[in-house]
């Protein structure tokens, strides 16, 4: 038995899973460089941002471009896992157990906070070209 959706169900799941894995990584960052005030976090964050442009411009885009080239000549339903290739499962659970190895390490969390605005914010801005793409077709997908 295979839950099946249609191609908007999968450009759905797509961007608004990059998007609230992006939101959870910039509230963790966040929590880490405001909670107790941070001397440097202004410069911290701002080292984020400036990764998180070029991790989503060099790196994600081109993901989400291997995944839209993948569903949107899809026809029927599909799988509601089809939504990401397998083989990116696999990179997924990868980056979060690499996540929850530096939250555990003895990095001091300010500093890792670059990272995780990095990647949540790259993740973000990433899943705004699904959504894009399902506004865009949305009268002419099945």
């Amino acid at each position: 038995m295979t839950p099946a959706v249609n191609k908007r169900v999968l450009l759905f799941l797509a961007g608004t899973m990059w998007i609230l894995v992006g939101i959870y990584l910039l509230r963790l960052a966040w929590g880490w460089l405001f909670s107790p005030r941070v001397d440097s976090a202004l410069t911290l964050a701002a080292a984020g941002v400036f990764a998180a442009l070029m991790i989503h411009h060099f790196g994600f885009l081109r993901i989400v471009d291997r995944n839209l080239g993948r569903i949107l000549p899809m026809e029927g339903k599909r799988c509601v896992f089809s939504f990401m290739s397998w083989k990116s499962y696999f990179l997924v659970i990868a980056m979060v157990a690499m996540g929850a190895a530096l939250r555990h390490s003895t990095i001091p969390k300010p500093w890792l906070s670059v990272v995780y605005i990095a990647i949540g914010l790259s993740l973000c801005l990433s899943s705004v070209r699904y959504l894009r793409v399902l506004l865009s077709q949305f009268n002419t997908l099945e």
